[in-house]
């Protein structure tokens, strides 16, 4: 295969990173398309945790060229700590990280903006991680935005801040957040363009050759479907497409050059911050699976709201993106369940869809209908063959398969790099 994308097809938090580490070990080139520091992908190798927010999960294996695309919009300090960080775990990333040059870069007026106008928000708040990123593809939106290549040209970094400069500062005013804080933006980004020079590269040439040359390239999708801004729940959603879509403008590959898109799945389901979720779980059980799944938040630390498996619209996600076949990870987290509930349909005023609803005030009134399945005791963290998981579990991987109309080719059943077994 030359070009293989994966995406979530939850509310992000499926997994994703663990199975990019796992994927990408013979693959020539991984990357990042979308989305920015708002996402945080945790990978567990050999009892090491390494969370990354904007460095591609495939930065662990050593041969892999690591791609942060244009589609991504870039926060130099976090960008710059990552490398940092991983350095100090001796790995090194000298010739093997890119940036785009074409992508946009969060600012400090990003980020402050982006809380002020969550606490400003009357009734339910987004859930905004206020790392800046709404607000970023706003500004790249309305073509005002800086990009990458704006850092290493002084002259034109001093010039474009210059521009507008005002009306940011009246921006934040109005909204109570505090200006002064942009005070030595000029200087801390001339720095940042001085040290990520050596990471900036037309990484669409880059990869167009390495398309031509036939070299393996996977691309990794963040954050999840059922949060991408055109089909997720709107307007409790990313400011990014996190749908293969999202993938193939962020990165500038073609779309007849990918050979298998993957979907990650986690065994049940999980979210944070606001928005509907039909099948949450807000009593014991749903609190059993939070503290088995250590369900809090890579970026934000914020517990996940954590639910029975929702087929509808893990189907949907399926749908929509082509997936060619489903990984399932943190099955072992319902190790110990007597019975698991799938959400087969949805009722609403009476009435039954198995659809997906554009409408999220209708997905927050809808009552999941669930078809229950025995669950299991044995403690699956060991096992390393697929005939030899609990029939109970296989079950359960068989009913998974058939309602959202895709093959599972792979299960987690633990944290780490080993725990993965194969169909």
């Amino acid at each position: 295969m030359t070009v293989t994308a994966l995406l979530g097809l939850q509310w992000g938090d499926e997994g994703k990173g663990k199975m990019v580490d796992i994927l990408s070990a013979t693959t020539d080139f991984v990357v990042r398309c979308q989305g920015g520091s708002n996402a945080g992908h945790t990978v567990k190798v050999k009892g090491q945790t390494t969370v990354l927010h904007l460095i591609p999960s495939g930065v662990l294996s050593p041969q892999t060229v690591c791609v942060i695309g244009h589609g991504v919009v870039l926060d130099p300090g976090q960008f710059l700590d990552e490398v940092a960080t991983l350095k100090e775990q001796g790995i090194n990333t000298d010739g093997r990280l890119f940036v785009s040059d074409r992508a946009h870069v969060v600012f400090p007026f990003h980020k402050i903006l982006d809380g002020a106008q969550e606490e400003a928000r009357e009734g339910a708040k987004i859930g905004t991680t206020k790392r800046g990123i709404g607000p970023c593809y706003e500004e790249k939106a309305s073509r005002q935005g800086l990009r990458v290549l704006d850092l290493l040209d002084g002259n034109r970094l001093r010039s474009r801040l210059a521009d507008g400069a005002e009306m940011k500062k009246k921006r934040l005013t109005s909204l109570g957040a505090d200006p002064s804080e942009l005070a030595n933006t000029l200087e801390l980004y001339l720095e940042f363009g001085r040290k990520l020079a050596p990471y900036v590269a037309d990484t669409v040439a880059m990869l167009h050759d390495a398309v031509s040359d036939d070299k393996r390239i996977f691309l990794e999708g963040a954050q999840g479907v059922l949060l991408d801004l055109d089909l997720g729940t709107y307007p409790y959603v990313t400011s990014s497409n996190t749908n293969i879509g999202g993938l193939l403008s962020g990165s500038g590959i073609p779309a007849r050059a990918i050979d298998c898109t993957f979907g990650v799945l986690k065994a049940y389901t999980t979210r944070v911050g606001s928005g509907p979720f039909p099948t949450e779980l807000e009593d014991e059980v749903g609190q059993r699976l939070r503290d088995r799944g250590a369900e809090y938040g890579a970026t934000t630390g914020r517990p996940r709201r954590c639910g029975w498996f929702d087929a509808i619209g893990a189907r949907f996600a399926v749908q929509v993106n082509g997936v060619d076949k489903i990984l399932l990870t943190k099955s072992d987290v319902l190790s110990g369940c007597d019975e698991i509930a799938i959400c087969t349909g949805y009722r609403l005023d009476e009435h039954v869809t198995e659809r997906y609803p554009a409408d999220a005030v209708a997905l927050s009134q809808v009552e999941p209908v669930y078809e229950t399945l025995p669950g299991w005791s044995e403690d699956i963290s060991g096992v390393r063959a697929y005939d030899e998981l609990p029939v109970n579990m296989r079950g359960y991987v068989d009913r998974i398969e058939e309602l959202c109309g895709a093959p599972v080719a792979m299960v987690s059943v633990g944290p780490g790099r080993e725990a993965i077994i194969e169909r």
